[in-house]
């Protein structure tokens, strides 16, 4: 089905460093002998309308073994601020010739293509400047989908820290500079954490992927709670874990900074 406006190309942009706090080298971590970010870069590609997916790792030396597993496999990659993400984002974006961004993070292995494609799909209806998935589905089928023109007013106006870090927070505080849409669940499932964050994180979702797994062929969301809804004992393994615990703490510690932290 084509979209409904030319808003191409389109760039899923996965950020990722291997200096994770509560799980360090996490994106490289194996789920069924292959790396987290494969499975993430895997799963995108499944997506029907991105035209490209890209991994933004950073400049700090610890990330190089990202920029050498990308040129192994063949993603395009480029390394930027390790504070400033949003800058970050820019640049990639900037490289890539990017129109619409998507913007994805590397902790998200069970992220679902189809979700994907339905944010870039409202997005295509032209009246919004960023598309987000919503917190009633689980945590990490994360995804927002926005303008390269609405990241680079973002780019040039936000100056606290925690807008800095997490890319995004400029666009959402301000319903009155951009237009915002939501992807909504028809069920309420935030109750559920499929992201990968700590070491319960990772087990939960090794359980996931042992049980479902099939190779370059994708498994999607509804495989995975049909899977849960059999073994709903899995759902503990994690179920204390605070959601956006890292957008929380960067609020707690917020401070206005010059245009690059």
């Amino acid at each position: 089905m084509p979209l409904k406006s030319d808003i191409s190309p389109v760039v899923a942009i996965i950020q990722a460093r291997m200096s994770s706090t509560r799980l360090p080298s996490k994106v490289m971590k194996p789920i069924c002998g292959k790396p987290i970010l494969w499975h993430v870069v895997n799963r995108l590609k499944a997506a029907k309308y991105l035209d490209e997916v890209m991994v933004a790792t950073t400049t700090h030396p610890s990330d190089d073994v990202i920029e050498e597993w990308c040129s192994l496999t063949g993603v395009p990659s480029y390394r930027g601020s390790l504070d400033d993400v949003l800058e970050r984002y820019y640049g990639a974006g900037s490289k890539a010739g990017a129109r619409t961004v998507v913007r994805i993070t590397a902790d998200c292995p069970l992220i679902e293509p189809d979700l994907v494609d339905k944010a870039v799909e409202k997005f295509s209806e032209g009246v919004y400047d960023h598309v987000g998935v919503d917190s009633s589905f689980p945590d990490g089928l994360d995804c927002e989908v926005f303008s390269f023109e609405a990241l680079t007013k973002a780019r040039n106006e936000a100056r606290l820290a925690s807008e800095r870090e997490h890319v995004t927070p400029y666009i959402w505080k301000n319903p009155g500079l951009f237009r915002l849409g939501a992807i909504k669940s028809p069920e309420d499932l935030s109750h559920m954490r499929w992201t990968v964050d700590d070491e319960k994180d990772l087990k939960l979702v090794t359980e996931i992927y042992e049980a479902l797994y099939r190779g370059d062929d994708v498994f999607h969301m509804r495989e995975i709670l049909s899977f849960l809804s059999r073994n709903s004992r899995l759902l503990d393994i994690n179920s204390m874990t605070v959601r956006n615990e890292g957008y929380a703490r960067s609020l707690k510690e917020d401070r206005v900074v010059d245009k690059a932290v």
